[in-house]
């Protein structure tokens, strides 16, 4: 299954939710939407700075990803960006192809 990477920072009602019900309760919150769309969560981790949390996750495809998103989104507690990720096998396999393609003005 494909990997992403959702990164993301809450809002003022969403922290003052997580200051509520604390960090292990999100993470078993999270960890329950993201199976109930048929993926599974490898790592989820709170961070100092800009970006409070990073989120690793399998799903079947770019719609389950996106519709996590968009439900976590809308919620107003949160606002959350993905990034899908590609393996160092898929960068092999894409190295050896080629294209018809020339620059701009060449």
């Amino acid at each position: 299954m494909p990997k992403y990477l959702y990164q993301g920072s809450y809002t003022d009602k969403g922290l003052k939710g997580l200051m509520k019900d604390g960090g292990t309760k999100r993470v078993e919150v999270t960890r329950k939407a993201i199976e109930s769309l048929g993926g599974k969560m490898e790592a989820y981790y709170y961070a100092l700075g800009g970006t409070d949390f990073f989120i690793i996750l399998e799903t079947e495809d770019n719609v389950k990803a996106i519709t996590g998103t968009m439900i976590a989104n809308a919620s107003g507690t949160v606002k959350v960006s993905i990034t899908a990720l590609v393996t160092p096998e898929e960068v092999d396999r894409a190295v050896k192809q080629t294209m018809q393609w020339h620059p701009p003005g060449a």
